[in-house]
Formats: C-alpha cells, sequence, structure tokens
C-alpha cells in the first residue's frame, strides 16, 4: 500500500447503472450502451453478450478502465481503423474522470463511409450520449480483512469494528471465532495498529475490493 495514512486515495467515481446512448450520421447507427464492471470477466461476458443481441452489426467497439487508480484499462478498434473507435470511446470515459466502466459501441453501417475523423466523432458522440444517461455514484476502494479471535473477545471485536464503521460480510462463532470486514484503504494502517493494540483479534488482508460512498 502505497502513501501516508489520511492521504490514500481510494474514493473515485463511477457509473451506478447500465445507460445507452445514440448517434446517426449518412445512415450508420452508433449505439453506446455503458456499464458499471469491476473485472476484465465482466468485461468480456458483457461484450459477448452484445455481439449475440447486436449480431448483425458490423463493429463492436470498447473501452474500459478498472479500479480506484484507474490503471487497468483497455481500447478495442473491433475493425475499424486504429484509433478511430477505441479510443474517442476511452477519451470520454476519461474525460469524466470515471473507472469501473465499460462502454461498448455497437456501430451498424449505412452504406456511406465517414473517413477517420468521422468516425472519432460518431463514436466520441454516442459514448457522451451514454454517459449523459448515465447516474454517477462514488465508490469506495477497500481492503477485505479476516479477524479471527476467541469468543471471550467478541465484545473487543464488535466495538473495534462499530468504532471504525467497518462492514462486516461474513462471520462465524463457533469453536474459533472469524468475522470478514472491509476496510476502506484510508483506514488500513489506523485498523491494524488498533487490532494490535487491543490484542483482540488477528487480522488477515485478503483483497481488495469496492463499497458504495
Amino acid at each position: 500500500m502505497d502513501g501516508v495514512h489520511g492521504q490514500i486515495r481510494d474514493s473515485f467515481r463511477s457509473i451506478s447503472s447500465p445507460a445507452r446512448g445514440l448517434f446517426k450520421d449518412n445512415g450508420s447507427r452508433f449505439i453506446a450502451c455503458a456499464y458499471p464492471v469491476e473485472t476484465e470477466a465482466e468485461v468480456k461476458e458483457i461484450v459477448d453478450s452484445l455481439k449475440k443481441e447486436y449480431h448483425d452489426a458490423r463493429h463492436h467497439c470498447y473501452a474500459y478502465r478498472l479500479g480506484y487508480r484507474g490503471d487497468r484499462f483497455r481500447a478495442n478498434d473491433d475493425g475499424e481503423p486504429s484509433g478511430s473507435a477505441g479510443r474517442p470511446i476511452l477519451g470520454q470515459i476519461d474525460s469524466r474522470g470515471l473507472s469501473d466502466i465499460l462502454i461498448v459501441v455497437v456501430r451498424y453501417f449505412g452504406g456511406i463511409k465517414l473517413g477517420i475523423p468521422g468516425l472519432i466523432r460518431a463514436y466520441r458522440t454516442a459514448s457522451a450520449d451514454a454517459l449523459d444517461n448515465a447516474a454517477e455514484v462514488e465508490k469506495i476502494a477497500a481492503m477485505r480483512c479476516r479477524l479471527t479471535f476467541g469468543y471471550m473477545d467478541m465484545n473487543s471485536v464488535m466495538k473495534l469494528v462499530k468504532d471504525m464503521d467497518l462492514t462486516v460480510s461474513g462471520q462465524d462463532f463457533g469453536m474459533e471465532c472469524s468475522m470478514d470486514v472491509s476496510v476502506r484503504l484510508a483506514l488500513v494502517d489506523r485498523f491494524l495498529e488498533r487490532a494490535e493494540k487491543t490484542g483482540c483479534c488477528s487480522v488477515e488482508l485478503l483483497d481488495a475490493s469496492n463499497i458504495d460512498g
């Protein structure tokens, strides 16, 4: 984890639900479909689904950006001239400062070539229309942690969870108690310090995830 406590950037903007946009030019239709996503697997599933739904379309171009840092991204032209489709779509995502988002633009060819400038304008405008129709949401990047503790320490653990306003995603109160919680990245260092100081539980860091802000 980089940065100093209190300086970690763990919030970002995304969209809350799918949205669509449309642009027409010289008979060609550009249908833009925007989706909130968190993984490449989700991206592939959605793109494959749209290719089946719009099986008679000429192109299915897309771009996505993932993660609270926005450091996972891709732009795909799907047969259009290089840089004329995927890059303009990604440019609209970046101009809004969004992440965890996929935009697929489906093109039905109208019989008249638009040229590279025309294609760039079309894919950019269709994507912008979809984003104009989308509701933005703040997301918080969090670390999922597993707390392991004895039954006699349960009150201390619950106080720690309550004091730090942690989200509980699972728990097991058997012979050995455990609880899965989500801690926003900016608070992980403080959380680990408190857990160690109180000695009420052992902490295992599992993986990063997102929680709605």
